[in-house]
């Protein structure tokens, strides 16, 4: 069994394996992936991709596949939010982050999948992939940092939650240059975290109106907590069972 734990972009990140035969290797390459993705993509960064696109210092045609991919995937939640999530604002730098963490984490856990691992799971700072399993996630209450709000049962899939009490008010809704109103918490299940992580975030910002958003998208199950403390819930949701070990 593979356990390690390491800082990266800003937050731990912490991987356990449970297949005896993979290596600690594939470790190696999840950690060296993230590090790198975050020398790529970082705002925080000067001589990052991401840094030098802002400053008109590379072209269009210059980018990585990567990065287009990933500008690609912000300007389908830019247009599927009427603008709600906007990755550059006006008079804002160029600000991916919130589809780089989960499409790289993601492309971590494709890496752990490669070099033969079937059960396992990727928390990266509470964004969570699993395979194999079932494992239990639990999810932060928005108020009181020392419980949970909901527990959930995930075999294979992923989560994320959007919310404001660790960066405070650091999602806005693009179309009124404020920060995002209306909700507490909202946590997305998708097959994957490139998509849970990026609808949580863009759900957030549109506010109240993001959860029937959200849990109108294929695949997608949402557990919200609204600015009036009421829980709001799709059918399918994953929750654990009391009873589940």
């Amino acid at each position: 069994m593979l356990h390690r734990v390491e800082h990266v972009m800003g937050f731990p990140v912490s991987l356990r394996v449970d297949d005896e035969h993979v290596p600690e290797s594939a470790a190696d390459a999840v950690f060296a992936w993230l590090r790198e993705a975050d020398a790529r993509f970082s705002p925080f960064k000067e001589d990052s991709e991401v840094s030098r696109y802002d400053r008109a210092e590379l072209s269009e045609d210059a980018l990585s596949a990567d990065l287009r991919e990933i500008l690609d995937l912000c300007e389908h939640y830019r247009r599927a939010t009427g603008g709600a999530f906007d990755v550059r604002p006006p008079g804002r730098r160029l600000d991916p982050c919130a589809v780089v963490k989960g499409w790289s984490v993601q492309r971590a856990a494709e890496l752990l999948k490669q070099a033969g691992a079937s059960r396992f799971v990727l928390n990266a700072g509470g964004d969570v992939v699993t395979a194999g399993g079932p494992w239990r996630v639990g999810v932060r209450h928005p108020e009181h940092a020392d419980q949970l709000c909901t527990v959930l049962s995930l075999t294979d899939g992923a989560v994320a939650t959007s919310a404001c009490y660790e960066r405070g008010d650091h999602i806005h809704d693009a179309r009124t240059g404020r920060p995002a109103t209306g909700l507490l918490s909202l946590t997305v299940v998708a097959a994957t975290l490139t998509e849970a992580d990026s609808v949580a975030t863009a759900a957030f910002a549109l506010g109240p109106e993001g959860v029937d958003w959200a849990a109108a998208l294929p695949g997608c199950e949402v557990f919200a907590v609204d600015a009036e403390r009421r829980v709001l819930r799709t059918p399918g949701f994953p929750t654990a069972e009391a009873k589940a070990a």
